[in-house]
């Protein structure tokens, strides 16, 4: 009874800080749903949903000291039973097979391929003897062929002649899982064509968004040429097609890509500004400014700019979260309650995850979070100590150094867990161009935008041009270094979710036992280190194999199959590319890999051997043999050398029986 006393004890203890604590358990339930291997059938969910009824009526019941342990057990029944409805809700028919003819559909989003290719997200999408019913709601066509016929636009019905096939499982077992991330965006097909793409019927007058978000881009690329005015319109419109990889790739070495994603940063920094400068603009005025609550109606002008930006935008997911993070924040200024608090932090998580409970395992969710939650605790503890270092104008500049600081410290871990790289010089790219973001990219960005209606946005575009162009000059400069990132390998499953509960005991536990939670850290970051990447990786088409040597993975081929390679060699922590790689291929080894012809006319293999193909292969073989027959069950497959023998892991292993892997159209 002692241990229970001191829990009782401790949990009385946080009463009024137990709140933020809300979507943790949420979020808990959540990434519960996701770890079943099999769909959780009604009879399940029912049970469950019984068990959040029962714990939250003992919750109310029960005292003070036990009543908080009920209501993490409701909380993550909730949210079990939110990420199930959710699934069911987005459910969309999905191709089962590969195919090959017209397509005809709405463009939805354009962007860029990971070949740098224009892509289409189309819906409304009609194919060649498909049923209504078995048509995927959306599907998403990479252009490969020549565009001079017509240039896509959003709203536009065309037609185009592509290969589509399901999305494809993860590129290795326990890898990132592209077929779950196509379910919940509702693509139920993906492919490419190297066709002309045909207007079938213009863009129609009901979609004035639209209408003004291509407008807005066009205007800005025309008066910000190049690179500059890709980056000015994805900032200002969310249009990123015109976004090359080269750009892009710089831009995460120098950790900066995140300035293109119209997220949390920039839209603090937008409803900021309109914030100050409604409040300033107020106060030039004294029989106004002192007459009216200044504070509450520069705060709704600035969620009305907000709400306009997102719209403008094209609302993705990322920009959603942000404006309800922005929203929440500027709610407690409305009802004069503090807006910088884990509380208003937790209202923004609630909020985010009760829209779209699959955000949890985006990077985007985690990293954003990670980095306001700090950014909160450590200025919070700053405020309440009420020692701030600095004086005049180093204060201020002292505060962007400590939040660029504390903001990629938060991160890094995710990031590099995603990303499997770590920007090392990172930080000083960001105190060099985050500020000009602030300072000036984003209030010219907003003047130019109210000056478009007059014709007069040329020289705002152009001070504005200044500063981005500074920007992809710091990006150039530090990507183009050798020591700007390190790579690291990617860690097991169990590492982002411990690492996490550790940070989390340490910022929302009040009292001296929060530092407890770095023992929690420690031990992810240990089993991060101590996790083994598997000494054999098969495409799970057959078409690529990957041994690990002691100069690292050595690919089977040196062209093709470009983006599971890609994926491999950074989950590895490698940086090198696929023709380096393939080098380290040895001749003599065990493992075959064959394809085309030299498949389908008999290859051979001998007893103990490894035989991996992209074509049926119908003789029995005295070697192991992975062909599409048994690649169709397993998806890509992982095997570990050990002492008892060779350990095969497969994808559908991991990710289990659910709906966005079956293989039947649904």
């Amino acid at each position: 009874m002692v241990p229970f006393a001191r829990i009782a004890m401790a949990l009385v203890a946080q009463r009024g800080a137990l709140f933020p604590w809300v979507p943790v358990f949420l979020g808990a339930g959540i990434g519960g749903y996701f770890c079943w291997l099999v769909e959780p059938g009604w009879g399940v969910q029912a049970a469950i949903g019984f068990a959040a009824l029962c714990a939250g009526g003992l919750a109310l019941r029960v005292g003070p000291a036990v009543s908080p342990l009920f209501w993490a057990l409701a909380l993550i029944a909730c949210g079990e039973l939110l990420a199930a409805a959710r699934t069911h809700w987005v459910a969309a028919p999905v191709l089962h097979y590969r195919y090959y003819g017209p397509v005809q559909g709405r463009v939805i989003a354009i962007d860029r391929s990971g070949s740098d290719a224009m892509r289409l997200t189309l819906d409304n999408v009609v194919l060649r003897d498909h049923a209504p019913d078995r048509t995927p709601e959306r599907v998403r066509v990479a252009l490969h062929g020549d565009r001079r016929w017509h240039r896509p636009m959003p709203g536009e019905v065309v037609i185009l002649t592509a290969h589509l096939s399901p999305p494809s499982g993860p590129a290795e077992p326990g890898g990132f899982d592209f077929q779950r991330h196509a379910w919940f965006q509702r693509i139920g097909g993906v492919g490419y064509t190297r066709t002309p793409v045909l207007l079938l019927e213009p863009r129609r007058a009901g979609v004035p968004l639209v209408a003004a978000r291509l407008a807005l881009s066009d205007r800005v690329q025309a008066a910000l040429p190049g690179e500059t005015g890709a980056f000015a319109a994805a900032l200002m419109t969310g249009d990123r097609s015109a976004i090359g990889q080269d750009m892009l790739w710089d831009l995460r070495r120098a950790n900066l890509a995140h300035l293109l994603a119209i997220s949390g940063l920039h839209m603090g920094l937008v409803a900021g500004f309109v914030f100050a400068s409604i409040r300033v603009l107020l106060a030039l005025v004294p029989t106004v400014g002192l007459r009216v609550p200044a504070k509450k109606i520069a705060a709704i002008g600035a969620l009305a700019v907000a709400a306009g930006y997102l719209a403008l935008s094209g609302g993705n997911v990322a920009t959603e979260r942000a404006v309800v993070m922005v929203a929440v924040f500027l709610m407690a200024v409305v009802f004069d309650h503090r807006a910088l608090s884990l509380r208003a932090v937790a209202v923004a998580a609630v909020a985010v995850l009760l829209i779209r409970p699959e955000s949890l395992l985006s990077p985007g969710f985690q990293m954003s979070f990670a980095a306001t939650t700090a950014l909160v605790f450590v200025f919070g503890r700053i405020r309440d100590s009420g020692r701030m270092a600095g004086r005049g104008i180093w204060r201020p500049v002292l505060a962007v150094c400590l939040s660029s600081a504390v903001a990629g410290a938060a991160t890094a871990p995710f990031a590099a867990a995603h990303f499997n790289q770590i920007a090392v010089l990172g930080l000083p790219a960001n105190l060099l161009s985050v500020p000009l973001m602030g300072v000036l990219v984003i209030p010219a960005a907003l003047l130019a935008a109210l000056l478009m209606p007059l014709g007069a946005e040329t020289p705002v575009l152009w001070l504005m041009g200044l500063g981005l162009d500074w920007i992809l000059g710091v990006a150039h400069v530090v990507a183009a270094r050798d020591d700007a990132v390190r790579m690291v390998h990617s860690p097991d499953w169990v590492v982002l979710p411990v690492f996490a509960l550790g940070a989390l005991l340490v910022v929302l536990w009040r009292g001296r036992f929060n530092w407890i939670g770095l023992a929690p850290m420690g031990i992810a970051l240990l089993l991060w280190a101590r996790t083994d990447r598997p000494d054999l990786l098969v495409a799970e088409n057959g078409t690529l194999a990957g041994i690990m040597t002691e100069k690292g993975r050595a690919l089977s081929k040196e062209r093709g199959s470009g983006f599971v390679a890609g994926i491999w060699l950074e989950n590895d922590g490698d940086a090198a590319p696929q023709p380096v790689a393939a080098r380290r291929w040895a001749d003599g080894t065990p493992f075959q890999v064959v394809s085309g012809k030299r498949a389908t006319d008999g290859a051979g293999c001998d007893e103990g051997g490894w035989l991996i193909s992209n074509k049926l292969i119908e003789q029995d073989l005295p070697c192991r043999v992975f062909d599409p027959a048994l690649l169709r069950r397993t998806g890509a497959v992982a095997v570990y050398f050990t002492e008892q023998g060779p350990r095969i892991v497969t994808a559908r292993q991991l990710a289990g029986d659910r709906p966005w892997t079956s293989r039947k159209a649904q």
